[in-house]
């Protein structure tokens, strides 16, 4: 009896948290859902390019920010980690010098560049990192720079 109570249970949690479009479930180990996304810092320095194939093989893509929330929420999850210095996250501008796009094909809406940037210093700065502490701001670095990562995983 007690386990037929359990298993309606959890099927009624499964059915709510899905209805929602949310399922905590999708976040377990060492992912932290926000904004009914899950997102993992990395600590492994790597390539922006075997970043993105980390993320990958993880079911999910370099990071993309959809807003200042979200941003904030994500400096968290580094935070939280304790990770500092740069961080890659997924824009580039790898297929067309200027337009910048998310791995994840989210729309590239909010943005929190650093004053100046992203200005393709010597020609060769096509990814996104994040400098952690003060203000958080984004810059353009060259993709073959090894450096930690977020992930971020939809549903």
């Amino acid at each position: 009896m007690k386990t037929l109570i359990l298993a309606a249970l959890l099927c009624a949690l499964l059915a709510q948290t899905s209805a929602e479009g949310f399922n905590y479930f999708d976040c377990l180990d060492d992912w932290d859902p926000i904004n009914f996304r899950c997102f993992k810092y990395v600590p492994k320095a790597m390539t922006w390019a075997d970043a993105q194939k980390n993320c990958l093989l993880q079911n999910g893509w370099l990071a993309s920010v959809r807003d200042a929330k979200e941003y904030a929420a994500i400096q968290k999850v580094i935070t939280d980690a304790k990770g500092t210095g740069l961080i890659w996250l997924g824009g580039h501008d790898l297929t067309q010098e200027g337009k910048w796009k998310w791995t994840d094909e989210t729309p590239f809406k909010y943005t929190n560049w650093r004053p100046g940037q992203p200005d393709n210093w010597k020609g060769d700065e096509d990814c996104l990192h994040i400098t952690t502490g003060g203000r958080w701001f984004w810059n353009d670095l060259d993709c073959k720079n090894p450096l930690p990562s977020v992930c971020v995983r939809n549903y």
